[in-house]
């Protein structure tokens, strides 16, 4: 894997992308959530009149470097069509050195900010009149051109997401690893505190005392 793809979680999660992380990949989620891939929103929402699909602008304390930026954007639609909940699932950068870290201070909180603003704009609604669709969650790649510009579709395939259900599965698979290795670690360095104070308490016990 590219050592500059960067998987990356915005900060201000909603409980309810939690939620879709608990219940991804069981009867619940369906009975729910809807979650569709990219573009699959259109069988249930179509475009609310008048509102266009807002595009972000590449953020201006970073135009000067020039990195071309993708960025995946999930997001939920809520029965009104709005749009709320963002979370970054996947996000890359030219720019990224080769050890993973951060371009520079603030850079992804930019881009992530920019990304969720555009979005923020979007409002659908029922295509069929009448119609009450299911909250739906789905994915939004987001790309900024860089200087010179990388080739449109090379770009959204640093990020794009083929299958958003199977990836939210990795995601929950991932994080209850996380968890269960931290917990593991700091149960380590409990027995290892238990250890030395049982280790301290018979070096006490031995030392001669005053008379």
């Amino acid at each position: 894997m590219d050592k500059r793809r960067q998987g990356r979680v915005f900060g201000r999660v909603s409980p309810f992308v939690f939620a879709l992380l608990a219940v991804a990949g069981t009867g619940l989620a369906a009975d729910r959530y809807r979650i569709v891939n990219e573009g699959g929103i259109r069988d249930d929402w179509a475009l609310a009149d008048g509102v266009e699909v807002a595009a972000p602008g590449y953020p201006a304390a970073f135009v000067e470097r020039g990195d071309n930026v993708c960025v995946a954007l999930g997001y939920a639609i809520k029965p009104d069509g709005t749009t709320s909940d963002f979370a970054v699932l996947k996000s890359w950068s030219s720019g990224t050195a080769a050890d993973g870290k951060e371009p520079a201070a603030g850079y992804w909180d930019a881009f992530t900010q920019a990304s969720a603003n555009a979005v923020a704009q979007w409002k659908f609604k029922p295509r069929e009149q009448g119609a009450t669709p299911r909250q739906t969650y789905t994915v939004a790649t987001v790309s900024f051109n860089g200087k010179p510009a990388m080739d449109p579709t090379s770009l959204r395939g640093q990020c794009a997401i083929g299958d958003l259900t199977s990836f939210l599965q990795e995601q929950k698979a991932t994080a209850f690893r996380y968890s269960r290795e931290k917990q593991e670690m700091e149960n380590v360095d409990l027995n290892d505190e238990q250890r030395r104070m049982e280790k301290l308490a018979r070096e006490l016990e031995r030392a001669p005392r005053g008379q």
